[in-house]
Formats: C-alpha cells, sequence, structure tokens
C-alpha cells in the first residue's frame, strides 16, 4: 500500500496552493457573448465540490480544514458575490444547469441564495431541462444532482446512465484522453464523488478494477497528471482500492514545490493568470485524490490490524 504520508501531503501542497491563488477564482462578467459569461464559473464549482469532499471525510489537518473553509467563504463571498453573480447566470443564460451545478455544494455546505433556489425548483419542472442535449455523462450528473437538491431526477439516474460510455463496458484498449473523462465522470457521479461506493453497479466496478491498471500506466508513461489524478480518485471509489504506488509516487514527484500539480508533462510558463488556468484542475484534482486516498487507505490500514 502507498504511505498514507506520502498521499496526505499531495492534498496539502495542493490546497496551500490553492489559497495562495484565490483571486484566480474570478468571473469575467463583461466578457464577449461569443465566449460566454457562464464559462468560468466551472472552476468555483469544482473548488466547491472538492471541499466538500475535504470536510466529509475528516482526513484533512486542522490547517488543511481552515484553508478548505476560508476558501469557501473567499469565492461565494467575492467570486459570486454571496450568490448574487448565479443568479446572473441564470438570467443570463435561463435554461443552462451551469448556476445550479456551481450552487449544488454550496448549498450541501450551508450557503443558501433562495431566488437561485426558485430558478432551480423552476427549471426542474420544464421540459426544456429534460431535453437539453448534454453528452451521456453530463447528463448523468445532472439528474445525480437533481436528486441530492430534493427534486425528482429527468431523467433517471439509471435511465441517464444507460446512454454511458462505461454503463456499455466497452473495448478497454480505445479509452483515450476525453473517453477517459467520460470514465472518471462517470464514477464520480455514481459514487456522489466518493461518498457512496456501492453506488457502483457491480459489473462496472469489476470493469474498472480489472482495467483501471493499465489506464493507469498509460497515463503514468504520457504524464498526463490531470487524467492520471482522476483515475487515483477512482481507484479510490472502487470497492478494493489498488493504491498504485509507483503512480502515486510519480503523482507526488510532479507536483511543485510551492503545491501547484501541471496538467501534462511540466509546468507551464507565462503569467499569473495564465497559468492559473492551465492548472488549476489538476491540483484540484491533486487535492481531490489526496483526500480520498488518505481516507480510504486508513479504513485498510484499520481493517488490517
Amino acid at each position: 500500500m502507498t504511505d498514507p504520508r506520502l498521499v496526505h501531503t499531495v492534498g496539502v501542497g495542493a490546497l496551500e496552493w490553492l489559497w495562495a491563488h484565490r483571486d484566480g477564482f474570478r468571473l469575467e462578467p463583461d466578457v464577449d457573448p461569443e465566449v460566454g459569461f457562464l464559462e468560468r464559473f466551472k472552476p468555483v464549482g469544482e473548488l466547491a465540490l472538492v471541499c466538500k469532499v475535504l470536510f466529509r471525510e475528516g482526513v484533512a489537518g486542522s490547517r488543511q480544514a481552515e484553508l478548505a473553509r476560508r476558501l469557501l467563504d473567499h469565492v461565494w463571498r467575492e467570486t459570486l458575490d454571496g450568490g448574487t453573480m448565479l443568479v446572473r447566470g441564470q438570467h443570463t443564460e435561463p435554461a443552462s444547469p451551469v448556476p445550479f451545478e456551481v450552487y449544488l455544494p454550496f448549498h450541501e455546505l450551508g450557503y443558501s441564495h433562495p431566488e437561485l433556489e426558485r430558478h432551480v425548483v423552476l427549471n426542474n419542472r420544464l421540459d426544456s431541462w429534460s431535453a437539453l442535449e448534454l453528452s451521456p455523462t453530463r447528463r448523468l450528473g445532472l439528474s445525480a444532482f437533481q436528486r441530492r437538491f430534493g427534486l425528482t431526477p429527468r431523467p433517471s439516474e439509471a435511465e441517464a446512465l444507460r446512454s454511458t460510455w462505461l454503463a456499455r463496458t466497452p473495448e478497454p484498449w480505445t479509452v483515450e484522453g476525453h473517453i477517459g473523462y467520460d470514465i472518471t465522470h462517470c464514477v464520480f457521479h455514481l459514487t456522489d464523488w466518493g461518498e457512496n461506493p456501492d453506488g457502483l453497479p457491480p459489473d462496472i466496478a469489476d470493469y474498472l478494477a480489472t482495467w483501471l491498471p493499465a489506464w493507469i500506466d498509460d497515463w503514468l508513461d504520457l504524464r498526463r497528471w490531470d487524467l492520471l489524478g482522476e483515475l487515483l480518485v477512482v481507484d479510490a471509489c472502487l470497492p478494493r482500492p489498488a493504491f498504485d504506488e509507483a503512480a502515486w509516487r510519480a503523482f507526488a514527484a510532479a507536483q511543485q514545490p510551492d503545491g501547484a500539480m501541471p496538467a501534462i508533462r511540466d509546468m507551464p510558463e507565462g503569467d499569473e493568470e495564465a497559468v492559473f488556468d492551465v492548472v488549476y484542475h489538476s491540483t484540484l484534482v491533486a487535492a481531490f485524490a489526496s483526500v480520498l486516498a488518505t481516507s480510504r487507505a486508513l479504513t485498510e490500514l484499520a481493517r488490517v490490524s
């Protein structure tokens, strides 16, 4: 089993970098309409999800927990203006699920904006929301989010799952970058971001247990740290994680001294905002993988003892 201290240290460094670069979680209200105002909501929603996992698993040190709470408070107040910017985004694109997807983890952590919640309830009643042409994995995620918010998913998660790549367990050697992310996010949605490993149907869990080691080796060879980190999360979501020591040691070695995790190969160069936009996701993934793998490793150690 990989040394839990090594895994934990990756998450500590990642969170320190995210806090130091918290101003990178910014919106662009005056962005060109062709680019889309809602595009910059994605990093904020991902940050909230990772912080929620950190609080849920209860393996963070006091410094990590403090930074996570301060990060959430910062982006809620400064970036989202207490949720007002999410309402603005909903007014900009009334049928978009993005404001809801960003809001849900904040809502689950005690933040609230009643006007946005009214929009969510209304949109859930509209055929337009269930008719939106989303990728199968994104559709599964929206159904899972509706269920977690207390709404009736449209379509049901079981129905949405059937259309995903992973549910059909196709030829494993066809996996490339885009499919790799479909696989990881399908697992995230089925397990509620690692909270419910039993959410993986047995056939999918068996398929992943068989082929995940090969996929991890592939992306390790390519030094695709972002996708490798997500695959390490998937490993932690399995009933019996493998805790690939070689992958974790390489992943930790790729992390920069300041905690940033490059997305592919080496750290990019450029101004601070441009670098943030390239590596914030891989650094969030590093924190996510670290917290979940640390929690699972400690559970396995308790079983052995």
